[in-house]
């Protein structure tokens, strides 16, 4: 079984194993290095903390039931610093287990009656979904103002505090925010929710944007974000160029 400093060497993606059975580990060791693994291994809870938070991984494969420190709390020490995807692997496959897990931070749960293919699916699952780096890439926010935007949580703020806007809302205002200094015309803004399944048309716009401007304390006739151009449709306010 590979070292961390041989598989960092070797290059691949490097694979922690936190697991007492020594022989199951050498098992799964021995199914995914052809597959491009490169497999460390820890058979305790403590020496398994320090080998995974000391470490750049792919992926951790963590077992509930360890001498020293417990798989959920183990967990948790993890989560607190690192976003590394973590697969549980156990012989508890309750569904309690399997929810306690999932809450405090893993990315799968397997019973250890799993085949060797099942492994590998989840295990390219969560790495797909995760990033070799411990720490997450920054997540892409428009920032108008004291007004942010995040398409990739659909969350929008204004100054900190969380606004409550409908799906309908937040598209809408996503769609003034990239555009911001610039009308866009009913028809524009329909064409970018039009795939959405809203019950929307022409003139309810007009009416999802009235709510999105209480929502934002904003006077129509004095506004601080949203600005109606007659006849043409609606310019979010650029605050940099005062347009």
């Amino acid at each position: 079984m590979n070292t961390a400093t041989s598989s960092q060497i070797h290059g691949g993606q490097d694979l922690l194993i936190i697991d007492d059975d020594r022989r199951l580990c050498q098992l799964i060791a021995d199914y995914l290095e052809p597959m491009g693994y490169h497999v460390t291994s820890a058979h305790d809870g403590v020496s398994g903390l320090e080998m995974a938070l000391a470490g750049t991984w792919h992926a951790v494969i963590l077992d509930v039931m360890l001498p020293g420190m417990d798989g959920f709390e183990l967990l948790k020490k993890i989560r607190a610093s690192s976003n590394v995807p973590v697969l549980m692997l156990t012989a508890r496959g309750e569904e309690p287990d399997r929810i306690v897990g999932l809450e405090i931070g893993a990315d799968d749960y397997l019973p250890k009656t799993f085949s060797t293919r099942e492994l590998l699916a989840r295990l390219r699952a969560v790495t797909r979904r995760g990033s070799p780096a411990q720490t997450p890439e920054p997540l892409r926010t428009l920032r108008v103002g004291e007004l942010s935007v995040c398409p990739e949580t659909r969350m929008a703020t204004l100054n900190g505090e969380l606004l409550q806007l409908t799906p309908v809302e937040f598209d809408l205002l996503h769609s003034l925010v990239k555009a911001r200094g610039r009308v866009r015309s009913r028809e524009q803004l329909l064409e970018e929710i039009r795939d959405r399944n809203y019950d929307v048309f022409d003139r309810s716009i007009d009416v999802h944007i009235s709510s999105l401007r209480k929502k934002l304390g904003d006077d129509p006739k004095s506004p601080r974000f949203i600005r109606t151009l007659r006849s043409a449709g609606y310019m979010l306010i650029n605050p940099e160029s005062g347009s």
